[in-house]
């Protein structure tokens, strides 16, 4: 971002005024109730995103309302419906994912990376976190190439996937119950996975932690495993593996 400012004012397609009144909100800008880091794109080459759950509607939509100005793509997570529509109002190029409970604002052209990320689900009920995850990747500019409900109690359905996992980047595995498909899958393929624990299961699951300990006890190398139903930390960690 600050590379491109100083050569729009090299070209004089922006006046030094208007890039010094840019620069004035360097390196984050206090609302009161938050302090959004403008500075992180520079620093870690992805802008802040917007976690939605615990901040009121008119929060998320006075926070989504500055980033709009700063012309970058924003992304909130674990966002209601309730929020979209009130960020909507003040932002029309807004959308909702519904299953992955994510706002979205595209505000520049998305250049797409030609290698992929596999998501892969064990089950339909854990699309909800593998839609977070690919949400995440291609607003980050990745290629994604979704694979549902081919968990372990259909081996079959797996194995029939299996070209195309094998040509990934990087896999995230994501899947509650059990949580065996990760180490499943870290048997079969020489690329990085990211396993994810789903909080989906009947009672002895414990909102996710079964799948979480089966899934950070794996015997299969090359995997490492982010927290319970956060397919935004895959789709982040995802997202900076695919791009080395």
């Amino acid at each position: 971002m600050l590379r491109e400012l100083l050569h729009e004012v090299k070209n004089g397609t922006i006046s030094i005024d208007d890039a010094v009144s840019k620069l004035e909100d360097l390196p984050y800008k206090d609302l009161g109730y938050a302090k959004i880091d403008n500075h992180r794109e520079i620093r870690v080459g992805y802008p802040e995103v917007v976690y939605c759950a615990g901040k009121t509607v008119n929060q998320v939509a006075g926070i989504i309302k500055f980033m709009n100005t700063r012309d970058n793509n924003i992304l909130g997570t674990r966002a209601t419906k309730e929020m979209y529509e009130a960020v909507k109002r003040i932002c029309s190029e807004a959308e909702y994912n519904e299953l992955a409970r994510t706002i979205t604002v595209k505000k520049k052209e998305i250049a797409i990376t030609e290698t992929y990320i596999a998501i892969i689900t064990a089950g339909t009920s854990d699309i909800p976190v593998s839609e977070e995850a690919a949400v995440t990747a291609e607003l980050f500019g990745n290629k994604v190439i979704k694979i549902n409900d081919v968990g372990v109690a259909g081996i079959h359905r797996l194995l029939s996937k299996l070209e195309i996992i094998r040509g990934a980047k990087v896999v995230i595995a994501v899947a509650g119950m059990e949580g065996a498909l990760a180490s499943v899958i870290g048997g079969l393929v020489n690329k990085p996975i990211i396993a994810v624990p789903t909080s989906v299961g009947y009672g002895a699951s414990f909102g996710g932690i079964a799948a979480l300990l089966s899934m950070l006890n794996s015997c299969a190398s090359g995997s490492s495993v982010v927290n319970i139903d956060n397919g935004f930390g895959a789709g982040y960690l995802a997202s900076m593996i695919n791009k080395l």
